[in-house]
């Protein structure tokens, strides 16, 4: 429903791990405002709602809107959600669970507001506004602390009666193998997310196979990120080129997967890993997909890399607000 007259503002929240983005937008999803704050990991649920609540109302005044124009609100969450309830069920980087942010939110503005998980909202904004536009199904995997998996089709999102799904992360690879993030062995998260290749990392720069990153990083796994990661193998670091090459392979299994499900159109490859490391991962992937994808499916798919970076999520939860307000 719009606000003002014939003017609509659409406001998207990304609340991911370590910060809070939230961009207003006008009706041609024009940025029109934007702030940025950091989350503080296991802060109280109530200290935490108002943060979220102050950066909205920051991004607000910077587009120079009273609220009464916001014509919805759409946040992008991490773990899973309760639809019905409008809940974050659970944040583990957040120490919270059951957390009402949906009511907090329309509470405070006084308009819709629309819960997604965070990867539905990235892959939502590709499909609307950057690498996915206009197919009929689009699939996005997104490899971070653990692995991230989306699906658009016929322009909706693909998701539980009451939360989301597509955990492709938790997906079996490996009969045996490491434990993921969830207690269970040998899933996709747990061999080539961007965390398990950190791990791999660390244990080669302790054997001194890594060279670069044991000087510029060490063994310390919280500070190998993607870029730490990157600035490796560009330095010459062997042993964690091969281990990044080993997880790429893994992914190009979970697209002969997706694949054989779904007959995407389009799948999309983001996330902070894939930014920093696209040249070396998707060629690895693609070969692997088309090698072992069924002859009549082979060629039906593109494998593209996200467009839209931090923007995606909050400009994909925006739509949603706007999907579900308008009935789009």
């Amino acid at each position: 429903m719009a606000s003002n007259k014939n003017q609509e503002y659409w406001v998207g929240f990304d609340l991911g791990g370590t910060k809070m983005l939230c961009v207003v937008f006008n009706e041609d999803f024009e940025i029109i405002g934007r702030a940025r704050k950091k989350t503080k990991g296991h802060e109280g649920i109530s200290a935490g709602l108002k943060r979220i609540n102050a950066t909205i109302h920051e991004a607000v005044e910077d587009a120079g809107l009273a609220l009464r124009k916001i014509s919805g609100i759409g946040i992008g969450c991490p773990g899973p959600l309760d639809f019905k309830k409008g809940v974050i069920r659970e944040a583990p980087n957040l120490g919270w669970t059951d957390i009402p942010i949906q009511k907090s939110i329309e509470k405070e503005f006084g308009c819709p507001a629309v819960i997604a998980n965070d990867v539905d909202a990235g892959l939502f904004g590709e499909y609307k506004f950057g690498a996915a536009q206009n197919v009929r199904c689009a699939f996005g995997i997104f490899p971070g602390t653990g692995i991230g998996g989306a699906c658009v089709y016929e322009g909706q999102l693909f998701r539980g009666s009451n939360t989301s799904c597509m955990e492709i992360g938790h997906i079996p690879l490996i009969n045996g193998g490491p434990i993921d993030g969830a207690g269970n062995c040998g899933s996709l998260e747990s061999v080539a997310s961007r965390l398990a290749i950190a791990g791999a990392a660390a244990q080669a720069a302790y054997r001194g196979q890594a060279p670069y990153l044991m000087e510029n990083a060490g063994t310390d796994i919280s500070q190998i990120r993607s870029g730490v990661l990157s600035d490796s193998v560009e330095s010459g670091d062997q042993a964690v080129k091969a281990i990044i090459e080993q997880a790429a392979e893994h992914l190009g299994m979970s697209v002969v997967t997706v694949v054989h499900l779904l007959a995407p159109d389009v799948i999309v490859f983001g996330g902070g890993l894939i930014e920093a490391m696209s040249e070396q991962i998707l060629p690895i992937v693609e070969k692997v997909a088309r090698t072992r994808i069924l002859p009549s499916l082979k060629d039906e798919f593109k494998l593209v890399e996200a467009e839209l970076g931090d923007n995606a999520a909050v400009m994909g939860a925006a739509a949603l607000a706007r999907q579900f307000s308008l009935g789009d």
